[in-house]
């Protein structure tokens, strides 16, 4: 299996650096078997059964873009910042530009309320200690702090103020991603109620999407990447509800590839049970699902361990046909583009 197999061209176009407005005016490609619809995230009331479940990640984005400055005598020098995840040692693994300039000890300043020792320094990132914690800590980031965009998007444009409501779920609780599940980003209140009004049920869990979810796979054989490992929670009332949908002949239907990745990772001993650690399941064609009857979820990049997820619900060749369509109709790709809901079978 090669990395060239999940390859596509992507008019650059295509590539949204907003989201829709409102959500729900998202365009959504429903795939079901063989068969192709062109329809809106609005649609999904009529689309989804009374008996389905849709598991919901509620992770809540911080503002991990940090801008700061160091100095050295009289020298100020500026320093781009993006947190990455908490680090065993206390404090945040972090990425810096430019890291080369750094050294371990010295300290960055972000703000009269936030500043960060270089702890630890490696050859690709390095651990920050800040001057604060806790509820503090919480309220100098968000003073200081900016949305951490895909990497696609930032290319193309700073984050302002309304990425801090375009790139958070309606539903967020849990502090700790530092990206979005983009998939969820299409729903609002409306539309959930709507659901709910329906016989649509949900589930919520928590995983906390870390910036290795942009890293790309460097491998020609997809079979040795390694992912990065992610924070989750599966409690034991939302591992019961799937449980019982399951048991009830209902669909299980997680927005999101990190909701999937979560309940897949809580399913390992062929049931979904409580669940709480850290994650680096890998999902590639050959892959045998243990609890998830469809997805919906966004459109991914060229080469991503994500293309390679859907691949295995899909199908190789059913997947590229899908991508084909998307990209022949003009549909808005990755984070703040438009969404998918890809059925197998049908």
């Amino acid at each position: 299996m090669k990395l060239s197999d999940f390859d596509f061209d992507l008019p650059e176009r295509l590539i949204a650096t907003r989201p829709a407005r409102p959500r729900t005016a998202a365009r959504l490609l429903l795939a079901e078997g063989d068969r192709i619809e062109d329809r809106h995230v609005r649609d999904l009331v009529g689309i989804f059964r009374p008996g389905d479940r849709l598991v919901l990640n509620n992770t809540r984005v911080i503002p991990a873009r940090l801008v700061g400055t160091r100095t050295r005598g009289e020298a100020c020098a500026k320093i781009e910042i993006t947190l990455m995840e908490p680090a065993a040692a206390g404090g945040w693994r972090a990425l810096a530009k430019p890291l080369r300039k750094l050294k371990e000890g010295e300290t960055i300043r972000f703000s009269d309320a936030l500043s960060a020792e270089v702890a630890e320094k490696g050859e690709t990132d390095l651990r920050l200690v800040f001057d604060r914690a806790g509820e503090d800590f919480d309220a100098a980031l968000a003073e200081a702090g900016a949305m951490p965009l895909p990497p696609y998007i930032a290319a193309r444009r700073a984050p302002d103020a309304q990425d801090r409501e375009d790139y958070q779920t309606v539903f967020a609780r849990h502090a700790g991603a530092v990206a979005a599940p983009t998939a969820s980003l299409h729903f609002d209140r409306p539309l959930l109620e709507a659901l709910a009004a329906n016989g649509v049920a949900f589930t919520e869990v928590t995983l906390h999407v870390g910036a290795g979810t942009f890293l790309p796979v460097k491998v020609e054989d997809v079979t040795t990447h390694r992912m990065h490992a992610e924070w989750g929670e599966v409690t034991e009332a939302a591992a019961a509800e799937i449980a019982a949908t399951k048991a009830a002949g209902g669909r299980v239907i997680p927005v999101g590839t990190t909701a999937l990745r979560l309940i897949e990772s809580a399913s390992a001993a062929g049931t979904i049970r409580p669940w709480r650690g850290e994650t680096d399941i890998f999902i590639y064609p050959g892959y045998r699902f243990r609890v998830t009857d469809a997805l919906m979820t966004n459109f991914h990049l060229p080469k991503s361990t994500l293309l390679m997820l859907v691949s295995a619900l899909m199908g190789e060749a059913r997947i590229r046909a899908i991508y084909d369509h998307a990209v022949r109709h003009d549909y808005r790709f990755f984070s703040y583009g438009d969404a998918s809901l890809l059925i197998p079978g049908g």
